[in-house]
């Protein structure tokens, strides 16, 4: 029912910003919460942000919070992560999500998009 493709990832030295987008396919975009995750090699994936369908309201683990910033423009069936100071840690595939359960459930995504590598390095 919701088709996501993200895009935005590449190589960034630490200390620097990257912003990735996800565009969402169908009329489904303003009824589903969306979030970002990760998956370093050799890591499980890790919930980086969610927002919900509104966009009123945005979740965030410690480990990114007050450097990463989600938001959607439902006009566009887009959702964003703004991602500053860049850590080498933060380097991993990142993907693009959506539910149409609360956005801070994070167990409970049901849509993927196929991810976009995002490299941290000196």
């Amino acid at each position: 029912q919701v088709q996501l493709v993200e895009s935005g990832g590449g190589l960034v030295q630490p200390g620097g910003s990257l912003r990735l987008s996800c565009a969402a396919s169908g009329r489904t975009f303003s009824r589903v919460a969306m979030g970002w995750f990760r998956q370093a090699p050799g890591k499980e994936r890790e919930f980086v942000a969610g927002i919900t369908k509104s966009g009123d309201s945005t979740y965030y683990p410690n480990s990114v919070k007050g450097r990463f910033t989600i938001s959607r423009d439902n006009a566009k069936n887009t959702v964003y992560l703004q991602m500053n100071n860049l850590k080498l840690e933060d380097t991993a595939v990142y993907f693009c999500a959506a539910t149409f359960k609360a956005a801070w459930r994070s167990n409970e995504y049901d849509y993927w998009g196929q991810g976009t590598k995002v490299t941290v390095s000196s």
